[in-house]
């Protein structure tokens, strides 16, 4: 068969200079270079221990660590190895490891150092024969066992409908479910964007990247990485996002790719000016809705306007502004669809809408999953009786093609760029001590769009603090999904059918951040 592995592909765009800078660690004790050689040679040493462990094949392969060049490397080890790559959330604790773990049965588990002890025993209580360590600072059992393997491979065959990844996304009703993407629907998308978004190779004066964003989910690792790769374009490496050293980065750079809130804290910094973004080409921003007067702002400081884009796990990007002219993105929109992907709106009958009318969008096209992993029946329902995918958001299509984003599926809740379903949320807080019932929201909030809050309701003669209920969640869920305020009230708002009025809870409490 005609090889359609992502991995093969990334490399046969390599730069013809192996011996160049690929990736520079802008947050290290010392920079730390890696040539595209180093890539070459450490992702066949990864991939030849994966190789050695006699995987089933298209194993899955789940990996919580920090960010790091070495991290990168693993997930082009996972591709290249023909396995299925599963990114876990940093933040993520005990409780919803051994969801994913038990939901996805990996063959390999790969988690920081210091998390090894209860990983690796909800790991091997799954099923799990493999758990290794990977840390930040280039150490783990991981490298200290690739060390021993040889550094050349041949890439794994695959086709084009093959997995090579699963990212788990929040469904409405609780627990996540895992998208499944193809070689096929990661590279075409990054083939679609290195087209749309003007990437430049060496030979044609070179992009530099300012990789600042997790690499756990599509932003950074499929967007971003994918981007620079397929473009043999320089990466300057933050291991996390500092925004006054990200401004003294951007005169050696050329792309910047982050959601709303890193550019709220960009435009808080001092240093950043037209002179600081003089030799800029692309800014991108996405994850979540950018708030026109962040646009505008951007666009008075720096000379540059931020060209956002709109996509998701299961479908990697689908929209976006031009990049050229410059003059034709347009704040509080996403842009018309992307080559080859199809956009439209849709009422809840399932009629199509003319320009300018608010509805439900559907999307197909090559980019968009194959499916959730293990929910046959969930699959069919996200997909209308014609192939396209409801994406549960809503929003409109004016007559130039443009979508605006006006809503979402009534629950989700997007803070700093993560998604939150308050069903999660509750499902959690219903289990505390003294709670009889709890509703989940989401309030503006300046810096991280929204805010996620609780209202909660104690059961007779209970007494509960909104503080210890905080606390509580904290040890059991990513702290992006903890409310970042408590109330504990009497009663909820309920309509005349006794379902809760979550409108009422969001229009009492949307000024609570001053946002």
């Amino acid at each position: 068969m005609t090889d359609h592995n992502l991995f093969s592909a990334l490399r046969a765009a390599f730069p013809a200079d192996l011996d160049a800078t690929a990736i520079e660690t802008a947050d290290t004790a010392a920079p730390l270079f890696y040539t595209w050689r180093d890539i070459e040679r450490s992702t066949a040493m990864l991939a030849n221990l994966i190789d050695s462990l006699a995987l089933p094949p298209a194993s899955r392969i789940a990996v919580q660590t920090e960010k790091s060049v070495e991290a990168l490397m693993l997930y082009l080890a996972v591709l290249r190895a023909g396995h299925v790559f599963l990114p876990l959330n940093t933040a993520y604790q005990a409780g919803e490891i051994e969801y994913f773990i038990g939901n996805a049965e990996p063959a390999m588990v790969v988690c920081a150092g210091k998390n090894f002890g209860w990983v690796s025993k909800i790991a091997f209580l799954a099923g799990t024969k493999h758990v290794f360590t990977l840390n930040d600072d280039r150490t783990g059992t991981l490298l200290d066992r690739a060390a021993f393997h040889g550094d050349t491979h041949t890439p794994a065959e695959r086709g084009a409908d093959d997995l090579a990844a699963v990212l788990y996304t929040s469904g409405t009703t609780g627990r996540s479910k895992g998208a499944m993407l193809t070689h096929g629907n990661l590279l075409s998308n990054a083939q679609v964007l290195h087209r749309a978004w003007g990437w430049r190779r060496p030979e044609e004066g070179g992009d530099v990247l300012i990789h600042a964003l997790p690499i756990f989910h599509v932003h950074g690792l499929f967007v971003a990485s994918h981007g620079a790769l397929l473009a043999g374009a320089k990466m300057i490496w933050f291991a996390r996002f500092d925004p006054r050293a990200v401004a003294a980065r951007l005169p050696e750079a050329t792309v910047f790719m982050g959601v709303p809130t890193l550019y709220v804290r960009l435009l808080g910094e001092p240093t950043l000016n037209r002179s600081a973004c003089a030799h800029m080409r692309l800014f991108v921003s996405g994850s979540a809705p950018m708030l026109v007067e962040t646009f505008d702002s951007w666009h008075q400081r720096t000379g540059h306007s931020i060209l956002e884009r709109y996509g998701m796990s299961e479908t990697v990007m689908l929209t976006s502004n031009p990049y050229r002219p410059e003059g034709a993105r347009r704040g509080g929109t996403v842009g018309p669809a992307l080559p080859g992907v199809g956009v439209r709106v849709h009422d809840e009958q399932g009629r199509a809408l003319p320009a300018g009318e608010i509805g439900g969008i559907e999307v197909r096209g090559p980019n968009v999953f194959k499916g959730y992993w293990r929910m046959p029946e969930k699959t069919k329902e996200e997909f209308t009786a014609d192939g396209w995918f409801k994406t549960g958001d809503v929003g409109k299509i004016d007559a130039d093609g443009y979508v605006t984003i006006v809503g979402r599926s009534k629950d989700l809740i997007i803070t700093g760029g993560y998604n939150v379903y308050p069903a999660e949320i509750e499902g959690y807080v219903n289990e505390l001590p003294g709670v009889a019932e709890s509703a989940v929201v989401g309030v503006p909030h300046k810096d991280f769009g929204e805010a996620v809050v609780a209202v909660v309701v104690r059961k007779p003669g209970a007494v509960l603090d909104g503080a210890a209920v905080a606390a509580a969640l904290k040890t059991q869920i990513a702290n992006f999904k903890v409310p970042k305020q408590v109330f504990v009230v009497d009663e909820l708002p309920r309509n005349a059918m006794g379902k809760v009025q979550k409108n009422l809870l969001r229009d009492q409490h949307k000024g609570l951040f001053g946002a």
